[in-house]
Order: C-alpha cells, then sequence, then structure tokens
C-alpha cells in the first residue's frame, strides 16, 4: 500500500510551546503514518511555531507546500508535459489534539486562513477505543494499573479510581468522558473527566471519587503532550494528592489515527490507497 499519485500533503499542527521534544513527539507520530502509508508526504506546523525557522508555522508550511504543488505544474508545463491543473486541498491538516479544544481549534482555522491555501482540516483525534488502549498503556508504565485483566498479578499501587485530565473546559470533559468509560471498560475501575484548565475541577473530581468510594487515585492524561505546560500535570496530581501517568506522546496508535483521519478526509479506503492518483 503507497499514498495516491498527486495526494495532499498530512500537516500535523501541533500546539504548545515548540521545542525539541515536540518536534521529535510530532516527528515520530508521522513516522508511524510514513510507515502505515509509504511516499506519504507528511509535515510538521507550529501554532507558535517561528515563521519559517526552526519550527516553521502553521500558515507557513501550509503556504509553502500550496507553492511547491504550483511549481511541479508550472516545470510541467514548460517542459511540454500534458498535465491537469491543480485541484482539490493542497494539503490535509491534522489536529495534534486528543479532545475538542475550541481556543486551540480556532487558531488552527485561521492559519489556514491566512496560508491562503486549499486546505481540509479533520477533526481532533478522540474519542477513540485506541485512546483507551493507550491510556490504559501509559497508567500500566506508571504502575498504577494492571497490563490487562487477568488476575495473574498483583500491583499494589493500581488505582481503584480514575481522573480523566483533559483540557477545553465543558466540551472537552464530555468528550473525554465518551474515551472514559472505554477506560473503565478496560480496567473495571470508575473514571471521571476533568478540565486542567478550569481551577478546582481536578481536585473536585477526585472528591467525588473519593466520596464514592474509590481510596487510591491516579491522573490519567487525556492529552498527546504539547497542549499543556509540563508542570502543569504536576501540580494538578498535587492538588488532588495522587499519582499520575504521562501523556498518550508517541504512543504508535496515536500516529495510526493522525493516518486514519487523514484518509478519511480524502475518502480513501486501502485499496484506493494504493497509487490511484488524486486530483
Amino acid at each position: 500500500m503507497a499514498a495516491p499519485e498527486g495526494a495532499p500533503a498530512l500537516v500535523l499542527a501541533v500546539p504548545g510551546e515548540p521545542s525539541t521534544v515536540t518536534r521529535s513527539l510530532a516527528e515520530e507520530l508521522l513516522s508511524i503514518a510514513r510507515s502505515e502509508l509509504p511516499g506519504l508526504d507528511a509535515r510538521i506546523g507550529y501554532l507558535d511555531g517561528d515563521g519559517q525557522g526552526e519550527y516553521p508555522t502553521l500558515d507557513a508550511v501550509l503556504a509553502h507546500t500550496a507553492a511547491e504543488r504550483t511549481a511541479r505544474y508550472e516545470l510541467a508545463v514548460a517542459a511540454g508535459r500534458e498535465v491537469a491543473a491543480p485541484a482539490g486541498p493542497v494539503a490535509v491538516v491534522v489536529p495534534l489534539l486528543a479532545g475538542p479544544e475550541g481556543s486551540t481549534m480556532r487558531r488552527i482555522r485561521q492559519a489556514l486562513v491566512d496560508s491562503h491555501a486549499a486546505a481540509e482540516l479533520t477533526d481532533v483525534l478522540g474519542p477513540h477505543p485506541l485512546l483507551a488502549e493507550a491510556l490504559h498503556v501509559r497508567l500500566s508504565e506508571a504502575g498504577l494499573s494492571r497490563a490487562d485483566r487477568a488476575r495473574l498479578f498483583t500491583v499494589t499501587t493500581a488505582a481503584d479510581g480514575i481522573v480523566l485530565a483533559t483540557v477545553g473546559g465543558e466540551e472537552a470533559v464530555r468528550a473525554a468522558g465518551i474515551t472514559g468509560m472505554l477506560l473503565a471498560a478496560r480496567l473495571a475501575v470508575p473514571v471521571m473527566a476533568a478540565a486542567l484548565d478550569e481551577e478546582g475541577s481536578i481536585a473536585s473530581i477526585a472528591e467525588q471519587l473519593r466520596g464514592s468510594g474509590s481510596a487510591n487515585l491516579a491522573l490519567a492524561p487525556y492529552l498527546i503532550g504539547p497542549e499543556v505546560a509540563p508542570d502543569l500535570l504536576e501540580t494538578a496530581a498535587k492538588e488532588a494528592g495522587c499519582a499520575f501517568a504521562e501523556p498518550l506522546g508517541a504512543y504508535p496508535a496515536i500516529g495510526k489515527l493522525v493516518l486514519s483521519q487523514y484518509a478519511a478526509a480524502l475518502g480513501l479506503t486501502p485499496q484506493q490507497a494504493q497509487g490511484a492518483p488524486v486530483h
């Protein structure tokens, strides 16, 4: 299976402060996507980037991608080749967000407008069963849950209640709750979502869980990673009086979800992605 000829670029929109860590994360996710669809033209655009420098802004990446496509067409015409004029989106923009975050999505949409490029924006990555799987793995890695539900061994630090931390206010909390139900089914413990960007939300949900009988809580970030400052999770966990797992990061399923959003935006099935031209 390979990317269709002339397919739009996949541009990953990365929120948060650009750094070598966030770049490494984004590159790893795109590497996963490329391994699933060889020949994929995949690029990174930062919402808080430095123009066209080390961390190019999303609008700059889109404008450059559009300019490249126009240049290829003009070269082909100059060489006397019969080629169709470029049509359709030059890029499909996939937000690196697990759940809806209104202010970030507004900034992404504005970047599309500012770029003057024909680009299509996908939805965020969740809710999705693969995100519940990723959350489970991160909790397991932190020693806060069993690797599976089989009672073959005991994890003495396993949590009996999970606070699912997201950003984006009530809309994000509702969306995270859907994945939370899937996680609760995997762990057989209660899971409740709360917003990191709403003061007191994490502590309030932790209190509710303790009030319903959960004594050993864990904070599970429903976040890829770049969306929040690194110390915010630790601060929230301290306020709630519980341990915390790492963000979802470059878990392989995240890369596959990025590619899935791209393919869905183009209406591609695995059969259609085997070299058929896209115009």
